[in-house]
């Protein structure tokens, strides 16, 4: 029961983080570089907010750790795409770098959470 509004918190984290990654979508100008970016960034950045519905439903511990390493993989490829964004620079925008530091948030905590797992995992 107490566990209940951490996964709320996290799953508002999450939606939170895809509409920021959004918006750093929409700011990027309209250039080959810039729109192939936008694609897979949108796909990347918004994946994870969709899929925790799916890890909140794992069948089994296996599933779950399953589950959070594909969300995981989903952070780490957003976390590479704003990288480039910033670095490049394609474009200079605060939002850059807020959407980069809560990447490496959440990526901390989902690999804590699949750590924890792992470890509480029976046989």
């Amino acid at each position: 029961m107490g566990e209940e509004p951490r996964k709320c918190d996290l799953e508002d984290r999450l939606v939170k983080f895809a509409i920021i990654v959004l918006g750093v979508c929409d700011l990027l100008p309209n250039t080959r570089a810039a729109n192939n970016l936008e694609y897979q960034l949108s796909k990347s950045g918004t994946a994870p907010a969709l899929m925790y519905g799916e890890v909140q439903a794992a069948e089994s511990r296996a599933d779950f750790i399953h589950k959070m390493k594909i969300l995981l993989k989903e952070l780490r490829e957003t976390r590479i795409s704003l990288r480039i964004i910033n670095e490049k620079p394609v474009i200079k925008d605060a939002v850059v770098e807020a959407a980069l530091k809560e990447c490496n948030e959440l990526i901390g905590i989902f690999t804590k959470s699949v750590e924890t797992a792992k470890k509480n995992r029976v046989g």
